[in-house]
């Protein structure tokens, strides 16, 4: 009895399961992921020396992710010290 396979074995293996069998000239231009590069624009807006931090260099988005950052480590660590001062006071029955 026992387990007994219906069909032998392949001897092939088989092919990839992902990706794409095409080559990048054979794709039509439409597809979104051979759009523009931006990489050289993003290269000339980081190395420009306006004396700002590259977390900063993007504008308004970058300001608020990095006081929004602030505020909860600020607030975080007074939270933390005024916990640690009330569990530090003697209980009173």
């Amino acid at each position: 009895q026992g387990l007994k396979p219906e069909s032998p074995l392949p001897t092939e293996s088989p092919g990839p399961i992902f990706g794409t069998s095409k080559l990048p000239s054979d794709l039509p231009a439409a597809d979104p992921f051979l759009g523009q590069n931006k990489v050289p624009d993003l290269q000339k807006v980081f190395q420009r020396s306006d004396g700002l931090p590259v977390h900063l260099k993007l504008g308004v988005p970058d300001r608020m992710l990095y006081r929004t950052t602030m505020a909860l480590t600020i607030g975080g660590t007074i939270y933390c010290l005024v916990a640690l001062y009330i569990a530090s006071q003697p209980r009173t029955p």
